[in-house]
């Protein structure tokens, strides 16, 4: 059975770290996903978003009450406001796997990337809202649609993983995972390249293991079982 890969690119930064001397590390481990997993599914279809160099309009008072304005009463011009959010939710929905390469700016997600989140979460198309139901009127419209998402982080620091001497610091992977667990994914895995701000060995230790990470995740996620043996983290 084939998938489809949705592959996001959130830096700034245009070129990958492995290839061009100021490149994005996040493009260098997505870039190796992809890569990676081309060769071992040929015939899967392999979207790729490039929030970094090209960002999703921000939302604005427009959007707004476009996207809350229930689709039978909108007005024509609410369309045009809500077809770029439109096409990219059809293209998450569209999405099997999502991989994303996200760097850590100033302890959170990139302006950019926010922007897509943004876009992405809307009432009716990936979570669902009825005041009728009370206290808790909201609920996942992307539940049990069986997509896995994996976070490709980078950092200038270390020690921002769980357990680290400065993970509370750290508003990037959570963050993600909370918006996606809103509209229903849960499964999601990470991997971050640290250091970046040190080089030398430090970062190249950094790299590797966050490259090994990678390798794995795409042996597992490219499986045809369903069954995974790397733990979501």
């Amino acid at each position: 059975m084939t998938m489809n890969l949705l592959h996001i690119d959130a830096s700034a930064r245009p070129g990958r770290s492995d290839t061009d001397l100021h490149g994005s590390h996040t493009r260098r481990l997505s870039a190796r996903f992809v890569e990676r997993w081309r060769k071992a599914r040929s015939d899967d279809r392999i979207d790729h978003l490039d929030v970094g160099q090209q960002p999703p309009a921000h939302v604005d008072g427009r959007w707004i009450h476009a996207a809350f304005t229930p689709p039978a009463a909108r007005e024509p011009w609410m369309a045009d406001v809500l077809a770029e959010s439109d096409r990219l939710v059809d293209q998450l929905i569209a999405a099997d796997v999502v991989v994303i390469g996200l760097p850590m700016y100033n302890f959170s997600v990139p302006a950019q990337f926010k922007a897509w989140i943004d876009n992405i979460v809307r009432v009716g198309r990936t979570f669902g809202f009825d005041r009728s139901r009370g206290a808790v009127p909201y609920w996942p419209l992307l539940a049990d649609a069986g997509k896995r998402v994996v976070l490709l982080g980078a950092r200038g620091d270390h020690g921002y993983d769980a357990g680290g001497r400065i993970a509370h610091l750290n508003h990037t992977e959570g963050s993600v995972r909370s918006v996606l667990g809103y509209i229903g994914i849960t499964d999601v895995f990470e991997a971050a390249v640290e250091s970046d701000e040190f080089g030398g060995e430090q970062l190249a230790q950094s790299m590797r293991r966050a490259e090994q990470r990678v390798d794995e995740l795409v042996d597992v996620l490219a499986a045809t079982d369903t069954t995974l043996s790397v733990a979501a983290a």
